[in-house]
């Protein structure tokens, strides 16, 4: 993963006006418990690259494992400057047709989708909100987004991977856009809010990266008052998921205690759309009590996603992707709480 290393200005915290409506989901959503499915997101750097070659779509027989295995849902990673090659502009046909087949195949097999924009909220390196690219560009890729999907039941609308390197205002004021434009293409589809700085549970009250997500990002307003808020969380020293090792069996639990405690005071549901752990003994038993937590707290979380199964190689010490047809430690630890749903008749 990336180091989340965030800089900015410490600001006075700002007083923001809270909905009355609650981000409860317009019907009733089951319990997700998946991965996301790397690939499609690698080489930022190389744009827009050379498919299956500089970036890799999903797999077929990946997806199949994952219901196989029990789980309902995948995340799907992809770049905005790949989907969209010119600000404002159309959609680019390949990457839309290899996109939509990947959904169409995963939903075939009973899993829902999150569409992942993979891009830190920025464009060729370029800030949401600065002169290069307005909030009105970004909700521009969310309107031809959700005008494609809006009939897709089964497809959720992920509308940045930890947006960085803005203020937090400035996110607040693009996540609301693209909500208006996805509303107004008619499309009713669950949308995922990620906070500012990287989105982590363990920064939600900070202010490194500006006024805190526990204070601006209350201010989402959805027409369709179905969204959750997308949290992140890795175990490792600085949070990062780029070191193996974990800072104890507990951090998992400790780090989203408070923005759980967060979002049942604003009636609110939050989703785990990346975590990751590495082999040890304490990884597993860390990665083991974080998932319990949320299991026990199901009237806040609607699940989570690991990061990751996909296209890495071997090495990559967050993986869950098979090896010679084996499954590394942590998917045992997963499978155990997709198994809770089970035992719990939520499935």
């Amino acid at each position: 993963m990336r180091k989340r290393v965030s800089h900015g200005l410490i600001l006075a915290a700002l007083v923001i006006g809270v909905s009355a409506a609650s981000a409860a989901p317009e019907g009733e959503h089951r319990f997700l418990t998946g991965v996301n499915i790397a690939g499609a997101e690698f080489n930022g750097k190389k744009l827009p690259g050379v498919a299956n070659q500089d970036y890799f779509d999903p797999k077929p027989e990946t997806s199949e494992q994952c219901a196989a295995e029990g789980m309902n849902v995948i995340r799907v990673p992809f770049r905005w400057e790949r989907i969209q090659p010119s600000l404002n502009g159309e959609l680019d046909p390949a990457e839309y047709r290899r996109l939509a087949d990947t959904v169409h195949r995963a939903t075939a097999k009973k899993l829902y989708v999150i569409l992942d924009v993979h891009n830190y909220a920025a464009y060729r390196d370029m800030p949401i909100g600065s002169p290069g690219v307005p909030v009105t560009a970004f909700a521009d890729l969310w309107k031809r987004l959700a005008g494609k999907f809006r009939k897709e039941t089964q497809v959720g609308f992920g509308l940045m991977n930890e947006p960085k390197g803005l203020p937090t205002e400035t996110w607040l004021a693009a996540a609301n856009a693209a909500i208006v434009q996805i509303r107004a293409a008619g499309a009713r589809n669950l949308v995922f809010v990620p906070g500012n700085g990287y989105t982590g549970a363990h920064s939600w009250f900070g202010k490194s990266y500006g006024t805190p997500n526990a204070a601006v990002m209350l201010g989402i307003n959805d027409p369709g008052n179905n969204y959750v808020y997308e949290i992140h969380q890795y175990l490792d020293s600085n949070y990062s998921g780029t070191h193996p090792s974990c800072q104890n069996e507990t951090i998992g639990v400790t780090a989203l205690e408070p923005v759980t405690k967060w979002l049942l005071q604003h009636h609110k549901r939050g989703f785990l759309g990346e975590f990751g752990a590495g082999k040890d003994a304490t990884c597993l038993t860390a990665l083991d009590n974080m998932l319990g937590f949320i299991d026990r707290n199901r009237q806040a979380w609607l699940g989570w996603t690991y990061w990751a199964a996909g296209a890495w190689p071997p090495r990559y010490f967050t993986s869950v992707q098979p090896v010679n047809g084996v499954d590394p430690p942590q998917m045992k630890i997963l499978l155990r709480h997709v198994a809770q749903q089970d035992r719990a008749g939520l499935r």
